[in-house]
């Protein structure tokens, strides 16, 4: 593909140098994966500048670059004297995003794209619909958290994102279309919506769960947060018909509903819950246990029985939204019941470890105060002795999940030990500092109440030496993720197996 065919709508790009008519044969935004042919963009981050490895860049052999205008002082000097081809745009981030999308061949217009977004139950509501669609006959694709599906192949999301950038994201779809994908459902993100890594996904379901605080170091307020999950429902007027409709599925028991559901103008909206009556699917006769759950799936198309092998009430609201995205598409509810029935979970997201230890181990992910208390809410009734919780918080990431999860568990942990969880750049003992004042304040007392110990595999060891028959001990904040981050490095590491070889250990 030629330069100036990849910038045919990109209005704001120009090419000040070299030939617009050379051959791009790939394109790439991180230098170390430029070869010859390559087109790089030069993306300012959070962290370090594209611009600063233009030389880098240039020396594996660019075949052209875009930079941005306003980083003039950056990229005039690196490029002076070469032959290579220059574009300029006013936003290279969005210039990667159109670049992405034309030189894979828009693949999102020959997929049904399903956008998942809230605060919590992304990566589980896109997992079940995933399987309801499957069950209905569909083949289906997924951009999670935790894992990438296509066709019938997962591999592991080994980004450090939810929402991979827009090159990658492209890059799926077109592997999901060239496999003969008829779905694609993806956790749509604030951070994702926002930083233009879902543009051109020509979305024809856009599903909320829920608004709760978070990332509120990347959004300045409440009110920011929310817009950009408004997004994603701007975006179902802005997709190209594909001849099925748009469907905006929305949480009738959430305030922030209403607000999203003036960000469309053209989708039919379905909304689901549990309190409200007015809800077009619901869940009645809701009875929650140890084992899962049981309910009367109630839709504009009838009413089915479910029992769902999931705990808790959230994972009735998660599995309410995955049923009305199938509802919207058709399928039937039988086989929305027969899935949910036979749906075993996510990787890393309440996942039980069992060794044939007399107490039980989860891990999840839960990594907010949110998160945890749904957590620690949900396993009480699963402890007929104490409930231990072992967590921490990450660091370079907003401070109010350290107060919010040392207040969750104050209050709902019998027991608790504070760890590492990615402190990154940050002092570890200051992060457990705060999280520890926490729970003072809120009438914990350390020894008795909680305790500290920064190593994560230490503090594991140490609640199963203390954890009893009965007991349940949760291993929150990381679920599935395959490293610890300590300053600059991504050390290796899972919460599952290092729970796994504690609890062999101990039981030799």
């Amino acid at each position: 593909m030629h330069l100036q065919t990849l910038l045919l709508d990109i209005k704001s790009a120009t090419v000040v140098q070299g030939d617009a008519a050379v051959a791009v044969e790939a394109v790439a935004y991180d230098s170390r994966r430029v070869e010859r042919g390559t087109l790089f963009v030069a993306v300012p981050g959070f962290e370090t500048d594209g611009h600063r490895f233009l030389p880098e860049a240039l020396e594996r052999g660019a075949a052209a670059v875009l930079v941005q205008e306003d980083h003039r002082s950056l990229w005039e000097p690196a490029v002076a004297g070469r032959g290579v081809a220059v574009a300029v745009a006013e936003d290279a981030r969005r210039a990667l995003a159109d670049i992405a999308a034309a030189f894979y061949r828009y693949p999102a217009r020959d997929l049904r794209i399903i956008g998942v977004t809230g605060t919590k139950g992304k990566t589980t509501t896109a997992y079940l619909t995933s399987a309801i669609l499957e069950a209905g006959g569909a083949s289906t694709g997924l951009l999670s958290s935790v894992e990438f599906k296509i066709g019938p192949r997962f591999t592991m999301n080994s980004a450090q994102v939810t929402t991979p950038e827009s090159l990658e994201v492209q890059s799926l779809l077109a592997q999901m279309r060239d496999a003969a994908t008829e779905y694609a459902v993806v956790e749509s993100t604030s951070h994702g919506l926002t930083l233009h890594r879902l543009e051109h996904l020509e979305y024809d379901v856009a599903a909320f769960t829920n608004l709760y605080p978070d990332h509120l170091d990347f959004h300045p307020d409440m009110d920011d947060y929310l817009a950009a999950k408004g997004r994603l429902f701007e975006m179902l007027d802005e997709a190209l018909d594909k001849g099925i409709g748009k469907t905006a599925v929305l949480n009738a028991d959430d305030p922030a509903s209403a607000a999203l559901r003036s960000r469309t103008k053209k989708a039919r909206i379905l909304t689901y819950g549990i309190e409200s009556r007015e809800a077009d699917v619901r869940a009645v006769d809701v009875a929650l246990s140890e084992r899962g759950s049981r309910f009367r799936l109630v839709t504009p198309a009838g009413e089915v029985a479910v029992e769902l092998p999931l705990l808790g009430l959230f994972s009735v609201y998660n599995s309410l939204a995955a049923a009305t995205i199938a509802v919207s598409q058709g399928v039937a509810l039988a086989t929305i019941a027969d899935a949910l029935a036979a749906f075993r979970g996510v990787p890393g997201r309440m996942e039980r470890i069992d060794c044939g230890q007399p107490f039980a181990v989860v891990v999840d992910f839960a990594h907010t105060g949110e998160a945890l208390r749904s957590v620690l809410q949900t396993l009480r009734p699963a402890a007929s002795g104490r409930l231990i919780a072992v967590f921490g918080a990450g660091g370079d990431r907003d401070p109010g999940r350290r107060t919010g999860m040392g207040r969750a568990a104050a209050e709902l942990a019998d027991f608790s030990v504070l760890t590492n969880d990615n402190p990154r750049t940050e002092d570890p003992v200051s992060i457990l500092e705060q999280i520890a004042q926490t729970m003072v304040e809120a009438g914990k007392r350390e020894e008795r109440d909680f305790i500290r110990i920064p190593d994560r595999r230490e503090a594991m060891r140490y609640a199963f030496a203390h954890a009893r028959e009965g007991d349940v001990v949760l291993i929150a904040g990381k679920g599935q993720e395959p490293y610890l981050i300590v300053g600059s490095e991504y050390l290796p590491w899972d919460d599952r197996e290092v729970a796994r070889e504690e609890l062999r250990a101990a039981l030799i």
